[in-house]
């Protein structure tokens, strides 16, 4: 299971960057510990409240970008509290952020879908039944 989060989140795992429980390593760092668990508690939340606008989605993956791009570049240290919390935010909105897509490609695929077999309302129902109108 650790090397598919590793994989999965593209981590490094440093030992200096991830958490600990009873002596033993996570299997992924500080930050994707809270991406994976801000998409645990993202894909509930959108199915009970909708997703995020996509400036609010915006908003809250801005923290990992400034964070990670200030470390990359400077010789800032984030601590691992910040790089989950950081995480957290990314994880949270990243969901949001793909039901919006989902939908895009819904409604693009839709207008080709049309475009070839005409704007009837059994096509319109079968692209209706494809979008997240329920949470998006």
């Amino acid at each position: 299971m650790g090397k598919f989060l590793r994989i999965f989140f593209g981590c490094h795992a440093r030992p200096d960057r991830s958490f600990y429980w009873k002596g033993r390593q996570f299997p992924i760092c500080a930050r994707c510990t809270g991406e994976l668990v801000g998409i645990l508690v993202g894909i509930p939340t959108a199915i009970l409240m909708g997703p995020m606008s996509i400036q609010i989605c915006i908003v809250f993956m801005l923290p990992l970008v400034i964070d990670g791009f200030r470390q990359l570049l400077t010789h800032y240290t984030s601590n691992n509290i910040r790089r989950f919390v950081t995480g957290l935010f990314f994880g949270i909105a990243f969901v949001s952020g793909l039901i919006h897509f989902h939908n895009v490609c819904v409604l693009i695929a839709g207008r080709v879908v049309r475009y070839v077999f005409g704007d009837t309302a059994s096509v319109n129902n079968a692209i209706n039944q494809f979008l997240f109108y329920g949470i998006g």
